[in-house]
Parts: structure tokens; sequence; C-alpha cells
């Protein structure tokens, strides 16, 4: 057989697909020491071993046979798969909202590589109207591809474009914005819109998915879904995360951009309100408010669009032992202002505020607060220049001093900035269930898993 009917199989793993006389793509049951199996052959990513033949099976996960198993092989069809999901132009409807969706990449919008093996992104905005037509439903959206990047790729410059987009559309008005972003550095993008856009009048609300669209536990179409509810027909007017709430298709939650973190690798119910409670809950059917103080949707096109920001800004993770010399190269790099998230490195520390780099604190322990004033060693860092940030999230942190550096290199303006909160980045206090985490084993938490929420 032409070798264009096993890409990416080489060494042991190819020899194994032509004894058997079978093909990527072909339909196949093989037969193993482990038991039968029965799926698609997929190609083989070009970096991997030579001892496996993975299967898509029925269920549209996908598994590896390991070769050495193998007792026997046999082709029952063959059917070139097409991944691809064709655009389709969205149907309007003068009785439904309208919604602004800019793409910027991320695992909403992705396919699988089976080239590379690796997450891409592969979809154009439009795109995602033919995966998720139940979108029409619910309100009228156009789509733009500002960016087709990984969330690890998006930085100052895509937030400053978004900022000025979101603006513009504002003021065309439309009556919401949903933005497809990967997740892995979403916090930080509603973070940097949350201060970038101020004020808006309809709500901003990005989107992402933990698992891509082409796998049975995708949870990019509900989320789509219940951002587009939150956009189009939601009160609240602030930018929000829109993601899982429990790990089951029940709910989304809606969090505050400045009060979210990812804190788990791939849980769908990944994202996390800290220091406070989401702002509400959305389904496809209605949002349901948890919190009472938000800022409220307008009918006016008035938006402050601040789109600043100095890269010269950094933060790192304070560990014992630490080398102050890793202050002073930041200093003598030319960085501006730098977030401490921890403590210690005192001469470095001092060198570095008498060359004007403004230097603040936040907490190593995600909640709570950064009470500098306890204990002697954080009076001695405050003495130094040091400004403790209250609860502000660290990356939050960082991305405010970024946008308040590039408004001013002033160190008391840019304190005065860091200091005023513009929209609950720091708190009076946290509410108290705003402090819940999930432990195994515990009594009570075994017995609320296995009576109220299952």
């Amino acid at each position: 057989m032409a070798e264009d009917f096993f890409q990416g199989y080489k060494g042991a793993s190819l020899d194994a697909l032509k004894k058997y006389n079978v093909r990527v793509w072909g339909q196949t049951k093989i037969d193993t020491s482990r038991g039968t199996f029965e799926g698609t052959v997929l190609p083989r990513a070009e970096n991997d071993d030579d001892q496996h033949i993975v299967l898509k099976i029925e269920t549209g996960y996908n598994i590896g046979i390991d070769i050495s198993t193998i007792k026997n092989m046999k082709e029952t069809g063959y059917q070139k798969a097409n991944y691809k999901i064709p655009e389709k132009e969205f149907p309007y409807s003068d009785d439904k909202p309208n919604v602004k969706l800019f793409g910027t990449g991320g695992t909403i919008a992705s396919r699988l590589d089976y080239r590379t093996g690796a997450v891409i992104p592969a979809f154009s905005p439009g795109e995602l109207y033919g995966a998720v037509p139940e979108l029409a439903d619910i309100c009228n959206i156009d789509t733009e591809k500002l960016f087709a990047v990984f969330s690890e790729n998006m930085g100052p410059e895509q937030y400053i474009i978004l900022a000025k987009a979101i603006g513009k559309e504002i003021q065309n008005g439309v009556d919401g914005i949903m933005i497809g972003h990967g997740t892995d550095t979403l916090h930080h993008t509603a973070a940097a819109l949350s201060f970038m856009v101020q004020d808006s009048p309809v709500p901003i609300v990005l989107v992402g998915s933990q698992r891509s669209s082409d796998r049975p536990s995708s949870d990019a179409a509900l989320n789509l879904i219940h951002a587009s509810y939150a956009a189009g027909h939601g009160d609240i007017a602030e930018t929000l995360v829109c993601m899982f709430g429990p790990t089951s298709d029940e709910y989304g939650f809606l969090h505050k951009g400045t009060r979210v973190r990812k804190i788990h690798s791939s849980y769908r119910s990944t994202f996390r309100t800290i220091g406070d409670t989401p702002v509400a809950t959305v389904t496809a059917n209605g949002i349901k408010h948890i919190k009472k103080d938000y800022n409220h949707r307008r009918n006016d096109k008035n938006v402050k669009i601040m789109p600043y920001f100095n890269d010269k800004v950094t933060m790192f993770y304070y560990y014992p032992r630490m080398k102050p010399e890793i202050i002073d190269s930041l200093v003598d790099a030319g960085y501006k202002g730098i977030i401490i998230v921890g403590t210690g490195l005192y001469p470095a520390l001092k060198r570095a505020t008498e060359k004007g780099v403004a230097l603040f604190m936040t907490l190593q322990t995600i909640w709570g607060y950064s009470h500098m004033f306890v204990y002697d060693t954080g009076r001695d860092m405050m003495a130094m220049g040091v400004v403790p940030l209250g609860n502000m999230l660290p990356e939050v942190a960082w991305v405010k001093l970024g946008w308040a550096l590039g408004q001013t290199e002033d160190i008391e303006e840019v304190k005065k900035i860091m200091l005023t909160p513009v929209n609950d980045e720091i708190t009076k206090r946290e509410p108290y269930n705003g402090y819940l985490v999930y432990q195994g084993g515990v009594p009570e938490m075994e017995n609320f898993v296995r009576k109220v929420h299952k």
C-alpha cells in the first residue's frame, strides 16, 4: 500500500500495519492479549514512539494499542475523516439581542491536529455556529477573528487590541460582547479588560473550554451557550469569565474578571472566584444572581477605554534562600515594576526602590490578605517602599501594575492607581463562604457529596 496510508507511523508500528494490511482511517478490529478493540486507526504524531497504534473507539475517545499485545488486526471498512466544520452564516432575527464574538484561539475554537497530536487553533469564529447551532436560539452573533493564538501567546499587545475593538463595538450599539479564549491565561486577559474597559454599558464575557470540541466530554458548546445568554440577555455589565460551575452539565458560573483564577489543569469546573463568590450562575434559560452589587446594563453607548500597558513589569514567587541578584538583574534590565508574591530579599529591594522601581506585594496563599504590618520583616519591607496590595490576586496585580505604569512612571501616582479598586480587585473583607476547598476524606464533605450533590 502507498505510504500515504500510514501517516506518522514508523518502525515497528508501521510494520504491524503493513503485516495485517490495515490503513490509517481504516475501521479496524484489533485482537490483543488484553481484549478486542474496535475503532478507526488514527495518524500518529510525528514525534511519538513506534510501539503503539492509535485507535478512536466508538465513545469518541482515543486509545493506544501496544503492538507487543496484538494477536490479529482486520480492517472492516475505510473512510477518511474530515474534522473541519464548515462555516455557516449566522441566521439573524430582529427580536434577539446582537452579540459580537471575538475569536482569539484556544481550545474553544480548536481541533486535534493528528499530524502533531496537538490541540491547535483551527476554527474561525464563524465555524462555531456550525458546531453549536443552539446559539441562534439565544442571540444574533456577528463574529470577528482578532487572533488565532494559544492563550500563552496572549499579552499586552493583544489586550490593547481587544480593548479598542470592544470600545468600537459598543459605539456601534452592540448588546453584548463575547471573547473566545484559551483557558491557561484567560484570567489574565479578564483582569486586563477589567482595567482597560471601564463603565461598560453591556456585558463583556470571556469564555473558553477545557476540552477540545472533538472530545465527547467537551465543555465548549455549553460554555458558549451560557456565555451567549450572559452577553445578550444578562444585566451584569462587567468583564466576566463564563465557565462550568460543577463538573456536570448543570450551569455555568459568571466570575468577576478581577477575582477569578484557573485552579485545575483538566477539570471542566476549573475556574473559581477567589476570596469572594461568583456574580451569578447561568443556563441557556436564565441567570440567577449570587451577588447583588454589580454594574447594571445601560442603554447608552458610553464606555471608558484605557488601553495602556508598560510591559517592563514582572512578578516573582519567593522561595527560601532566593538569591538577591535576581532582583538586581531585573533592575539592571530596566524593569519599572515588580510584584512580589511572598517575602524576603531585603537589600535587593532597597536597591530597587532607590532606582525608582515600583514594588508591590501580594500573597503566596491565594486566599487572604497581605498583612505586612504584623511582623517586623513586613514592616521593614514597607519602610523600603514595598506596598501591600490587600487581597489582590498575583496575576491581577501584575496586570494592573503594567496598566498603571502604562499611564505614568511617577511612583506616588502608580501607588494611588494600584490601591484604588476599579472593580473589586481589592475588597475590604472576604465573605464567610468565599473560602471553600473540597477535601476528600473529610467527614462533612463526604456527607455533602454523598447526600446533597452527587
